[in-house]
């Protein structure tokens, strides 16, 4: 019997894009395949920026960290990092250099600093403002990568005492969203008199098509057919949404219409009322495996 014949038919659906975001809250890397780890997507948010204190720096705060475009270069072995007015930063993957801890939301966490020319790079191009002049107010950020040794769980409450590893994200392993999704929200948008938006606004890893509008909500495991046999991402939390969603990836420009209109029509109970799109998923099988765009996803309507 093939991998595909096992899987649930209640939805059916195909992996339409993939995306890892090496450093949180830089861009994302589109990818064709990726390699399915416990924590997620193999290098997703293994990195992050912290200032002084060692806390966590986000889109929240420094809208111009969407500007970095990181690169996989020489086989995969190098980190790449372009943005606008700099000289490009190449990192090896497997370089560290001191040890440190660092709080990522509520987790205080051991991780390894990148060193003085990377924490130089970030300080400089965070420390400008829209005209591209240095501020006087300017932060000192350093770069930090996570220590693949500890183990940071998801909440448990959400994933039903599951015991699901994460890096650097905002909690779960893997955000999943439907096209439909975004279709739905570019409808109103549109006839509202706004743009359109891209879908890295929302930052999903992987990127589903052939779902209704929102099906992510409301299905459970979703089973990837990949040659290597069933991955499975089980779907435990919506994903809350804050005002990143508003910040034009390609000029770091904030504006309020893409929350304003997500207010309207999708407050969550669930979540007590917040804004959600997507949803997060953990890990349930298929460690090691390789997901690949084109892939079929198959999943059951939850009914609790």
């Amino acid at each position: 019997m093939s991998a595909s014949s096992t899987i649930p038919a209640d939805v059916q659906a195909r992996i339409a894009r993939l995306f890892v975001y090496p450093i949180k809250s830089c861009a994302g890397i589109e990818m064709p395949e990726v390699l399915l780890t416990e924590t997620g997507l193999d290098l997703d948010r293994a990195w992050m920026v912290v200032d002084s204190e060692g806390e966590f720096v986000t889109q929240r705060e420094e809208p111009r960290l969407a500007l970095i475009q990181p690169a996989f270069k020489r086989g995969g072995t190098e980190l790449q990092l372009r943005a606008p007015g700099m000289l490009a930063l190449h990192l090896l993957v497997d370089a560290v250099e001191a040890s440190t801890r660092v709080r990522v939301w509520n987790d205080v966490v051991p991780a390894y600093d990148m060193g003085d020319i990377a924490a130089q790079w970030f300080t400089d191009f965070l420390g400008l403002n829209a005209q591209g002049l240095p501020r006087a107010d300017a932060p000192q950020y350093r770069l930090v990568r996570f220590d693949p040794e500890h183990r940071r769980l998801s909440s448990l409450q959400w994933t039903g005492g599951v015991e699901a590893p994460n890096q650097f994200s905002d909690g779960y392993p893997v955000l999943v969203l439907g096209q439909s999704a975004l279709a739905g929200l570019n409808e109103r948008l549109q006839a509202q008199g706004h743009a359109p938006v891209d879908i890295r606004r929302f930052r999903p890893n992987i990127v589903l098509e052939g779902l209704e509008a929102h099906d992510e909500d409301r299905v459970g495991p979703l089973q990837f057919a990949t040659a290597g046999g069933l991955a499975v991402l089980t779907p435990v939390k919506p994903c809350p949404r804050c005002p990143i969603p508003n910040i034009d990836p390609d000029t770091a420009r904030s504006s309020p219409e893409v929350s304003d209109t997500l207010q309207g029509y999708r407050q969550d109970a669930r979540v007590n009322g917040a804004v959600t799109f997507g949803m997060n998923t953990i890990v349930s099988a298929g460690v090691d495996t390789v997901l690949r765009v084109g892939q079929t996803v198959s999943a059951n309507y939850r009914f609790d």
